[in-house]
């Protein structure tokens, strides 16, 4: 047996580079701070006080990863903005409830550190915290030898909300009539790409070079649309009945989580564009309406279902703030039919 001493970074472990990391990511989270925050990027534990002109504040959790969009992003060397995508995918879920995203905390596992790359998806984290008003007080970053092929990395996420009380939504409002809106999203987000590289895989070599004005690269990884600012400036202004956040399940699974039981949303088929990069993925997956609205957003990200009279108003806010709103259906008796139909 060799007696030769061995060292963490023997075994793989390179404490050196995740002190690097830390510091190219302080400046990145100073830049997301917010009202509350008492202690962030540091300690053992990050320390945030809900803002006092909360009266009655509950708070609201959320949590989730990139999934399989990361294979594409090793594949083709894009690490930029799938930080992006953490983020969204928790933000936009707590802001469904109505609450307004407070703090945020990431974390980064690999087998072997690269701090460029770990730099670059942190990087995008930060961003995606900034553009939603949401403070990036914490994370982890986990060296694993062994457990991950080199060059590879996982991300989890995790946020925290408040609302008041008073102001919880949770559809149960919602009434015969009521209008849906869809404000369309950024392309495929955060969900379906296990399709999404069937879909790669089968056309080969006859890739399209671009699709809606972008490389077909670009297009594909087009991160998450955050709407928390602009959603949250419409609920201040709009009596908004429910959200619907549509990320797995599309919007037949999506949609139901936030109606009561009786109620079904119908929908207007054509009333909201489909986008070359949706319409790339039907073809080449060769599959019905039904899969691609159960699978991908299919170019709506978030839904809002408020009263008839008030819908007009809420959509002119909404483009207003820079969403592109679609009347895609109402809401009506569910009977002994889907909870979503669409046709």
């Amino acid at each position: 047996m060799s007696t030769t001493p061995l060292s963490y970074k023997d075994a793989g472990v390179d404490i050196d580079a995740g002190d690097a990391l830390v510091e190219r990511i302080k400046p990145l989270a100073k830049k997301t701070m917010r009202e509350g925050v008492l202690a962030g990027i540091g300690g053992f534990g990050a320390l945030f006080e809900v803002p006092k002109r909360y009266q009655e504040p509950v708070l609201v959790s959320g949590t989730d990863g990139v999934g399989t969009k990361l294979k594409l992003a090793f594949e083709w060397n894009m690490h930029d903005t799938v930080g992006i995508d953490l983020v969204a995918m928790s933000v936009n879920d707590v802001l469904v409830q109505g609450a307004e995203p407070l703090f945020f905390l990431d974390y980064f596992a690999c087998g072997k550190l690269d701090v460029d790359t770990a730099a670059a998806v942190v990087g995008g984290i930060a961003k995606g915290c900034e553009l939603s008003g949401c403070a990036l007080i914490g994370g982890e970053t986990a060296e694993m030898p062994g457990m991950y092929p080199a060059g590879e990395y996982d991300l989890a996420g995790f946020c925290v909300g408040a609302v008041e009380k008073s102001k919880i939504l949770t559809g149960k409002n919602v009434a015969e009539g009521d209008v849906v809106l869809g404000l369309a999203s950024h392309g495929v987000h955060s969900n379906g790409f296990s399709l999404v590289r069937k879909c790669i895989e089968r056309a080969g070599a006859n890739l399209p070079p671009t699709l809606d004005g972008l490389p077909f690269r670009e297009a594909v990884m087009k991160p998450t649309r955050l709407y928390v600012k602009n959603v949250l400036a419409a609920l201040q202004q709009h009596p908004i009945k429910a959200l619907a956040h549509i990320t797995g399940g599309g919007l037949l699974e999506n949609i139901p989580r936030v109606l009561p039981d009786a109620l079904a949303a119908h929908l207007v088929k054509g009333s909201w564009p489909q986008t070359e990069l949706f319409a790339w993925l039907q073809k080449t997956a060769g599959i019905d309406d039904i899969e691609m609205n159960r699978t991908f957003n299919n170019g709506i990200g978030m839904v809002v279902v408020i009263a008839a009279d008030e819908a007009e108003a809420c959509a002119a806010t909404l483009r207003g703030l820079g969403e592109s709103v679609h009347v895609i259906g109402r809401i009506a008796p569910r009977g002994t039919g889907a909870p979503v139909v669409v046709a």
